[in-house]
């Protein structure tokens, strides 16, 4: 990790960690109160249908700057959909120098990402994290956080009704500065 801080820091890049989850309109279960003797009851569908969440957490070469970016999509990610994601990130970053940090999903190591990643060059560089490694990816403490929030014990009528708990959620997030700080911090990386 200490060569792409470096990296950053020279070209005054963004270092971008982003990660890909999922929901269902099945709770996430977490504890809760309840009045002694009345256990707390989730009453939902059992429903397979799934929405997937792309989420980058930006921080400036200096880290006096943070943005988070995400995408909801129904279904999961593929090579196609993660490359329309970045190609959001490009946009929204104006093709100006960033360094993409993510894990080994297949999708992200395709010879399809491999020569999209290779023609975005002159402003994306791409390192990996280490294998088995969640814990250094501060995009996985977002999940938790909104999933721990937003989504915790909520019986969702339909999927349409979670992703827009989700989206308010990473809103919430996207608007906490200190938050996105913190979770930087939680994996134990630092500026």
């Amino acid at each position: 990790m200490g060569q792409g801080k470096k990296n950053a820091k020279r070209n005054r890049a963004w270092i971008v960690f982003t990660d890909e989850s999922g929901i269902s309109q099945q709770p996430v279960v977490r504890r809760t109160w309840a009045p002694r003797g009345q256990t707390p009851v989730l009453v939902h569908d059992f429903n397979w249908k799934r929405a997937s969440v792309a989420v980058a957490l930006g921080y400036r070469w200096d880290g006096k700057q943070t943005r988070l970016w995400f995408q909801t999509k129904t279904g999961t990610y593929d090579t196609t959909s993660l490359i329309a994601f970045i190609r959001q990130i490009g946009r929204h970053r104006r093709r100006r120098p960033t360094i993409l940090i993510w894990d080994g999903l297949p999708a992200h190591k395709s010879r399809v990402m491999m020569d999209f990643i290779a023609s975005q060059s002159s402003w994306l560089t791409v390192e990996r994290l280490p294998g088995y490694s969640p814990e250094l990816n501060p995009t996985e403490a977002v999940f938790g956080n909104v999933k721990g929030n937003e989504l915790a014990n909520r019986c969702s009528t339909d999927l349409a009704d979670a992703t827009s708990a989700l989206r308010t959620g990473l809103g919430r997030v996207r608007r906490s500065r200190t938050l996105v700080k913190s979770f930087l911090k939680h994996s134990g990386l630092s500026f």
